[in-house]
């Protein structure tokens, strides 16, 4: 009887969990983007408008602006107005660092045919004989590899933390000391995240080191 009773907790919690979870992070999201309500002027803001709330109207207004934004600075007039803010966001002692930090990244990660977090690795960590999942950040410059006494390219790659995968450890290793595994950054997610639980497809599992741009 009992063991019956603990095998429906179970069943429940499996069915529950996620659709919580789900449900949670989506109203976060939302909530989110809907504080970009605040940026118009009271008279104008929906709710005085309409005299009502709107539900997810917030969402829709940003999704509205990153769109319009996108293409202004598409554009010619556009991208001399970008690139005018950008040199004046440069000279400014404090906002410099962060701004650039950002800009970079953000770059690195979302610029069409960039190399971030597009390959999954297979490392060698916390010591030799243990592997953990990676994802590829990109290439050591050339100071790094004539430090390490490197013949050889030297990647850059990002150890995530179970079952928080947006802590972890950024490492370099020579080419040769790493694999490639030819499945998806989904896949590996989820394999993290699910701490081992959630395997990618056997049939799509193959190390590789040659193909490591």
């Amino acid at each position: 009887m009992i063991s019956h009773f603990r095998r429906y907790i179970i069943s429940g919690l499996l069915v529950w969990i996620p659709i919580i979870t789900t449900i949670f992070v989506i109203k976060f999201i939302v909530d989110m983007l809907s504080k970009s309500l605040v940026l118009l002027p009271t008279p104008l803001q929906p709710d005085k408008l309409f005299g009502f709330h709107v539900p997810g109207i917030g969402v829709v207004l940003t999704l509205v602006i990153i769109v319009l934004t996108g293409m202004f600075a598409a554009n010619f007039f556009g991208q001399k107005l970008v690139s005018y803010s950008e040199r004046l966001m440069a000279r400014i002692p404090l906002v410099r660092p962060i701004y650039t930090g950002v800009k970079q990244v953000t770059e690195t990660l979302f610029k069409p045919g960039g190399q971030s977090f597009r390959k999954v690795l297979l490392v060698e960590f916390p010591r030799q004989g243990v592997w953990s999942i990676a994802f590829q950040t990109g290439e050591a410059n050339q100071e790094i590899e004539t430090l390490i006494g490197s013949e050889e390219r030297v990647v850059t790659f990002f150890i995530p933390t179970t079952p928080n995968p947006t802590s972890g450890f950024l490492m370099m290793a020579p080419k040769s000391k790493i694999k490639e595994l030819d499945i998806s950054v989904d896949q590996a997610l989820k394999f993290v995240i699910s701490l081992g639980v959630v395997q990618p497809t056997s049939s799509s599992i193959m190390t590789k080191t040659e193909d490591i741009p």
